[in-house]
């Protein structure tokens, strides 16, 4: 259960689902080590309100600059449970700089013109070029825990999480604020080639099994002791109880048995499922 203080800040993000690697501390280097100890025992969602306030802080500054400016960085922590009924307290290190750094240049991308330099002015990029060590840098970049999704979860972020793994349903006064499940990586790793095998076999040309090969590839540069979390973020509102991952594991299954019809009814309720919500994105 939130608190409050939680559900206030969460109401002012968009649609934003996270999937997030954690790590046991010995997967870290010294100086990981103590920031990871420093914040250890700050509960989550202390940690995601510090995250959101920092977020509308730096969106509102009298100056259009949205990088971080500080080099400190937030740390999740995981109490994952374990077969006997213990926890296992792994983390997440945020690495703002380098996500906001890669969000830049996505937008830079997709936005032609005059915007970028209203919502990026190159002086800002280059004040936060300049505060990046590049050997930093380059490690957060090669181990990237954290990826990020709007107006939607991707359905190859399914494939990773079965409906029985270990979930953490979040609420305030009655409102679904989030719903964050977790499996351990080499588990994830397997489901995601069991997936793309029958893909690769009964529908090459689907996008999905690129998808699937590239989140094998950035799962397999953690440690095997890792655990891995779907954040829906406040889609979970909309969506929740969620049919989402039974369903893409069944329409995988049906188009590997040559089943069109089953694989077609499970496009059907994913399709009806979060193309509404996609659609928001375009809504005025």
């Amino acid at each position: 259960m939130a608190g409050a203080p939680e559900a206030t800040v969460w109401r002012t993000f968009p649609y934003v689902s996270y999937l997030r690697v954690y790590e046991p501390l010995d997967a870290f280097d010294d100086a990981q080590q103590l920031r990871i100890l420093d914040q250890r025992s700050r509960a989550r969602h202390e940690t995601e309100v510090l995250e959101r306030s920092d977020a509308v802080r730096r969106l509102v500054r009298p100056v259009s600059d949205p990088f971080p400016h500080t080099s400190g960085d937030l740390v999740r922590v995981l109490h994952h449970p374990r077969p006997d009924g213990s926890t296992t307290r792994l983390y997440c290190p945020n690495q703002l700089a380098v996500r906001t750094s890669l969000a830049a240049e996505s937008l830079g991308e997709t936005v032609n013109g005059p915007l970028v330099d209203v919502l990026l002015p190159e002086v800002a990029r280059e004040a936060h070029a300049a505060r990046i060590d590049p050997d930093s840098f380059a490690d957060s970049l090669a181990k990237l825990h954290t990826r990020s999704a709007t107006w939607g979860v991707p359905f190859g972020w399914f494939i990773l999480i079965h409906e029985d793994d270990a979930t953490d349903v979040v609420e305030d006064d009655g409102r679904v604020l989030t719903v964050r499940m977790s499996a351990p990586i080499p588990q994830c790793i397997d489901r995601a080639r069991h997936a793309a095998a029958a893909l690769a076999l009964a529908a090459p040309e689907l996008d999905l099994l690129d998808e699937l090969t590239d989140l094998v590839t950035w799962l397999e540069v953690f440690s095997p002791d890792a655990v891995l979390e779907l954040d829906y973020g406040p889609v979970a509102e909309l969506v929740y109880p969620d049919d989402s991952p039974s369903d893409v594991r069944l329409g995988i299954e049906s188009l590997a048995d040559g089943d069109m019809t089953g694989a077609a009814a499970a496009y059907r309720r994913l399709a009806g499922r979060w193309i509404p919500i996609r659609q928001l994105a375009r809504a005025s």
